[in-house]
């Protein structure tokens, strides 16, 4: 199994690296945290109890805006797990009615993919480094030409042995172009060169190199079930990998040259196979909006009936499940399921009893409060207020937000949320954007450096535009 660097963490530790991106919820980041280091915990069983025990699912109930999805997403990332993101209601679209419910497994097992050769890449970047250089150095200073054993051999095409033209086609000799430099000369070229090379000073030149050529991929999708036939490859496989000229700058060349060099190095077989046992054992599914395929009625309509029919086709992959994928079966036994939900008109206990069971641990979010605005304005590490700073910075304008102008801001994104729709904090998002676009209009201004926000400044902005009881008309 992948080590992961978040099973060296405790539940308090992993509270904490969220506490860095997320204010509040201090119940749900607890949750999740514990659920983590079970994970750990589990991996440090006998293999015959390991198998016995399964995750403990996680449903978070609370309305949107709050970070249900920002919690699991920032898991993920702290983890280098495999994460994927659903919407429950795009199964019951027309034409899907539970259909391709396994797909998600599939995104799970692509985005273990990536991160497991990403992992692999990264291991051999040194080596391949070397490589590339070498390479660059043989295109700005080749070595001696070697002499050519005069006309050769070729064949007409990469399928004339289908055809039955198997023939050589005989090829004019190459000249013989004399080098009069000694191996030492050109080797100290190189050698020049090689150290230019390192010190960055040839990172702007243009350099001729030859690079592998993009495959063309023309896949025919079966119904749309994952399953597709790469019709072009059934060709390129005999023919040997096309390679082209690109004429870049060595920066760049350094770049492409070091991802060929590393991908030649690694074994994309074992990549495959740590990349599903990571799915396996450490991948997160996130299942968003899944209280809108809950329905507690009796009397069920067509769409209730529909829905209910996703519920019982996501089931079986929450209590666990063998599905195919192109790149082998993937057990979803151990994967961590997080479900997700505003569960406004809908309860948890409208869902079916089956699925319930799958979901034992409960966390409700709450709504977020002026002094959580504040928060999320101030305290994140990628606050609202550094991120709009930064991006005026960029214009040579530097932008203070006093004390008051923060509360200010906070309070209208509270009132808007009250008096409307509850949308969280995305609600500061909107705030912002109003509050700075006239200063983001008039940039680049050569005259202005300084910005100073105070409240009295974000009340001109709005005062003229909304009333108390209508905030949210001129904000969204």
């Amino acid at each position: 199994m992948l080590e992961n660097k978040l099973y060296q963490l405790t539940p308090r530790e992993i509270v904490s690296e969220l506490d860095k991106f997320i204010i509040g919820q201090g119940n749900a980041k607890k949750s999740v945290a514990v659920a983590l280091r079970n994970r750990y915990r589990r991996s440090l069983l006998d293999d015959k109890l390991r198998d016995e025990i399964t995750p403990k699912n996680i449903l978070m109930m609370g309305p949107t805006g709050v970070g249900k999805t920002e919690i699991a997403r920032r898991l993920a990332k702290l983890m280098d797990a495999p994460f994927v993101k659903v919407e429950a209601t795009k199964f019951t679209e027309v034409g899907y009615v539970g259909r391709d419910v396994d797909s998600m497994v599939r995104d799970l097992v692509e985005a273990s993919i990536r991160i497991t050769k990403q992992k692999r890449l990264e291991e051999k970047y040194n080596i391949a480094d070397e490589i590339a250089d070498e390479k660059i150095v043989e295109a700005i200073a080749p070595g001696r030409k070697k002499k050519s054993s005069g006309g050769g051999a070729t064949l007409k095409g990469p399928f004339d042995f289908i055809m039955g033209n198997n023939q050589p086609e005989e090829a004019p000799p190459t000249p013989e172009v004399p080098d009069e430099r000694t191996d030492s000369e050109v080797e100290l070229t190189r050698e020049q060169v090689r150290q230019q090379l390192k010190d960055g000073k040839l990172d702007e030149q243009f350099v001729e190199v030859e690079v592998n050529e993009a495959p063309k991929n023309q896949n025919l999708d079966l119904g749309g079930e994952g399953v597709g036939i790469a019709i072009g490859n059934i060709f390129d496989a005999m023919k040997p990998p096309g390679k082209k000229k690109k004429n870049i700058k060595v920066k760049d060349a350094k770049k492409i040259l070091r991802e060929e060099e590393a991908a030649n190095l690694i074994d994309m077989d074992q990549v495959t196979a740590e990349a599903l046992e990571n799915a396996e054992q450490n991948g997160i599914i996130f299942i968003d909006e899944i209280d809108k395929i809950a329905s507690g009625n009796s009397m069920r309509s067509g769409a209730d009936v529909s829905r209910e029919g996703v519920q019982r086709d996501i089931l079986p992959i929450v209590e666990g499940s063998v599905i195919n994928t192109k790149y082998g079966p993937v057990k979803t036994d151990h994967v961590l399921f997080i479900g997700a939900g505003a569960f406004h008109t809908a309860k948890p206990t409208d869902l079916i009893p089956e699925l319930q069971g799958r979901f034992p641990i409960r966390v409700e979010l709450e709504s977020l409060t002026e002094e959580d605005f504040v928060k999320i304005l101030t305290v994140p590490e990628n606050a609202l207020l550094k991120q709009h700073k930064a991006l005026l910075e960029t214009e040579n304008v530097a932008v203070d937000f006093k004390e008051d102008a923060v509360a200010e801001i906070a309070r209208i994104a509270f009132l808007s949320n009250e008096q409307s729709e509850n949308i969280g904090a995305r609600r500061l998002h909107t705030v912002m954007e109003k509050l700075l676009e006239d200063v983001a209009f008039d940039l680049p201004n050569p005259e202005q450096a300084e910005i100073n926000i105070d409240a009295e400044y974000v009340k001109d902005k709005f005062i003229d535009r909304i009333l108390a009881d209508d905030v949210d008309r001129f904000i969204l």
